[in-house]
């Protein structure tokens, strides 16, 4: 495999989340082995069915979701994305677009689907941050640590 296909792999990654609905949750049999195992800051799942499960309920009230890659590492069995995911949802900030870095380390089997796939991400960027009150209590803490920095 050249670097040219290893850094398609990635761009085939970030093409299929960019364009990923509720309406294809089916089609991840394309990009993940059957007994891939998935982790983010607050779900460790194993095995397609339980990703599909997973995505099914995370897209169910998302009204928007997109990715911008801002640095790319591949080999042959392995990729990291750093990205930039811009999302609305109805629950979270009141529908208002939300933009959150965050990373992508995933590891091909040797069919080229992806076995291992963690993301990193602020989980407090995410969704605490745009709670009433937990963002105001985040936001105070915030500004403690940095003042006794």
């Amino acid at each position: 495999m050249n670097e040219h296909q290893t850094a398609e792999r990635l761009d085939n990654f970030l093409s299929f989340y960019n364009n990923l609905s509720q309406n294809n949750l089916n089609s991840l049999h394309h990009l993940y082995a059957a007994n891939v195992e998935f982790i983010d800051p607050v779900h460790h799942m194993l095995g397609l069915e339980q990703l599909q499960q997973y995505f099914s309920h995370a897209y169910a009230r998302l009204s928007s979701c997109h990715f911008v890659a801002t640095s790319k590492i591949a080999n042959e069995s392995q990729g990291c994305l750093s990205w930039i995911m811009t999302f609305t949802h109805d629950a979270i900030g009141n529908g208002k677009a939300i933009s959150v870095h965050g990373c992508s380390v995933v590891h091909w089997n040797s069919e080229g689907k992806i076995a291992y796939h963690r993301d990193y991400y602020d989980l407090n960027e995410m969704v605490l941050e745009h709670i009433p009150l937990l963002g105001w209590v985040t936001k105070k803490i915030k500004q403690k640590m940095a003042k006794d920095a």
